[in-house]
C-alpha cells in the first residue's frame, strides 16, 4: 500500500536531530496541522508527549483565547441572518452573522481563524458554549456544545470537537435530555460539564451532564439544589462551579448564589449564598485556569474576588468606554485579564488587556489591535494553552 508521506531519513535534511527538533518546537500554534502533514516523522514528532513538554520547557507554549466570533459583514451570509440580528440584540449581543472559531494570542496580538464547521451553513450554532480540554498525550481539543441552529433558531443538542493537531472538526455524541439553552459550561480536566439553562418551554433546569471527548460519551449527574437559567460555568479548584442564574418563577432576577460539583465525589456542595449581588448577571464572571480569583464587570468597572466564603469584591480598574458593553471577560493565569466589548450594542468589538498582579502600580489597559476581519461580536470564549 502506498503512503501519502515522503520518506525522510532526518527530521530536517542536513540538520542534526537536536537542532531540527529545536526548529519544530518553534512552529506557531496555528501551523501545527500543516506541520503534521509534511511527513510521517514530523507527525510522530508533534504528536509525542515530549513535543508538548519541550515547548513548555522552552517557554514556547502560548496561552490563547478561543472565541466564537461573528464573521464580518462583507462575508457571504445565510438567509437566517436578517432575523438573527434582532434576536442577538435582544439577548445583549452585537450583530449576528455566521459564527466561526477564532484564536487570539492577546500578548502578541496574533489572530488566526480555525477551519469553518462542516455543513451547509458553515456556521457554529448561535449562543453555543465552548470549553477546552486536555486529551491523550497532551493533545488539546475544543468542544462546542448546544446553541441554536443558525437557520431555524431551534435549540440543538449538537456537539462539535476540534482537534488542534489534525486541524479538523468532528461531530460528537448529541447532548442527551431536553434541548437546553443558555446553560453553564466549563471543562474540568478532560471532561466538559453542563448544568442548568432552560428547556424549550422556558422552564429553568436543575439537571447536569458530563461529556468525555475521548470516549465520546455523556453521563448524567445528580441535579443541582436550585433551578438555574442563564448561569455561568467556571472551573475552580478542580470543581465545576455554577454561578448565579434564575428560577422559572423569577426569570430575569438573577440569584447571587453558587453551587459546586466535585468530580472526585460526584456530589454538589451546599449552596453558597451571596457570592454575587442578587440581580447581578453572571455572564462576565471568569476565573483563570488553576486559580480561584474571580473577575466580573460591574457598573463599568472590572472587579475581583479572591477565594473564600467571606471574600469581598474589590475594584481593579475602570473599563475603557469603548468596551463597557462587554461580550466576554477572560482571565489568564499570569494575572492578565482580557475584556472584549464595544461602546454600544452592535458596535465593532474592541480588545483590551490588563495586568492585575503588579502590586503598587496603577492599573492600565493595553488595547490589542483587531484587524477588521476580526472585529465581529464574540458570543463565547475560553482560554487554553497550546
Amino acid at each position: 500500500m502506498s503512503s501519502c508521506f515522503e520518506p525522510m531519513s532526518d527530521l530536517i535534511p542536513g540538520l542534526p536531530e537536536d537542532v531540527a527538533r529545536e526548529c519544530l518546537i518553534r512552529v506557531g500554534f496555528d501551523q501545527l496541522p500543516t506541520v503534521r502533514r509534511i511527513s510521517r516523522q514530523w507527525r510522530e514528532e508533534v504528536e509525542s508527549p515530549d513535543y508538548s513538554r519541550l515547548r513548555r520547557a522552552e517557554g514556547l507554549s502560548r496561552t490563547v483565547l478561543a472565541m466564537v466570533q461573528a464573521q464580518p459583514e462583507h462575508v457571504e451570509q445565510g438567509p437566517a441572518q436578517k432575523h438573527s440580528s434582532a434576536s442577538t440584540a435582544a439577548n445583549g449581543g452585537g450583530p449576528a452573522n455566521k459564527y466561526r472559531m477564532v484564536l487570539l494570542d492577546p500578548v502578541e496580538g496574533r489572530w488566526a481563524p480555525l477551519p469553518v464547521l462542516p455543513g451547509p451553513t458553515g456556521s457554529l450554532p448561535l449562543f453555543c458554549q465552548v470549553a477546552a480540554v486536555d486529551v491523550a498525550q497532551g493533545r488539546k481539543q475544543l468542544v462546542v456544545v448546544g446553541g441554536w441552529d443558525p437557520e431555524s433558531w431551534a435549540p440543538t443538542d449538537s456537539v462539535y470537537v476540534y482537534d488542534f493537531l489534525s486541524g479538523t472538526w468532528r461531530r460528537g455524541a448529541p447532548m442527551p435530555g431536553p434541548r437546553r439553552s443558555f446553560f453553564a459550561t466549563a471543562a474540568v480536566g478532560g471532561t466538559v460539564f453542563v448544568a442548568g439553562g432552560h428547556d424549550e418551554e422556558k422552564n429553568a433546569l436543575r439537571s447536569a451532564l458530563a461529556y468525555d471527548p475521548e470516549s465520546d460519551s455523556w453521563t448524567a449527574l445528580p441535579d443541582m439544589a436550585e433551578e438555574r437559567d442563564e448561569p455561568r460555568g467556571l472551573c475552580v479548584g478542580g470543581k465545576f462551579l455554577v454561578v448565579g442564574g434564575d428560577p422559572t418563577p423569577a426569570q430575569g432576577r438573577f440569584a447571587g448564589s453558587v453551587e459546586a460539583f466535585d468530580p472526585a465525589t460526584s456530589t454538589w456542595s451546599p449552596v453558597q449564598e451571596g457570592v454575587l449581588q442578587d440581580g447581578a448577571c453572571p455572564r462576565t464572571c471568569c476565573v483563570a485556569p488553576g486559580e480561584e480569583r474571580m473577575y466580573m464587570l460591574r457598573d463599568g468597572n472590572l472587579v475581583a474576588r479572591d477565594g473564600g466564603a467571606s471574600a469581598a469584591w474589590r475594584t481593579v480598574a475602570s473599563v475603557p468606554e469603548d468596551a463597557r458593553t462587554a461580550s466576554t471577560v477572560s482571565a489568564i493565569p499570569d494575572g492578565r485579564v482580557v475584556v472584549i466589548g464595544s461602546g454600544c450594542h452592535g458596535g465593532d468589538q474592541t480588545v483590551y488587556m490588563l495586568r492585575d498582579d503588579e502590586a503598587g502600580k496603577p492599573a492600565s489597559w493595553l488595547r490589542a489591535p483587531a484587524p477588521p476581519e476580526f472585529s465581529g461580536h464574540v458570543q463565547a470564549a475560553c482560554f487554553l494553552q497550546i
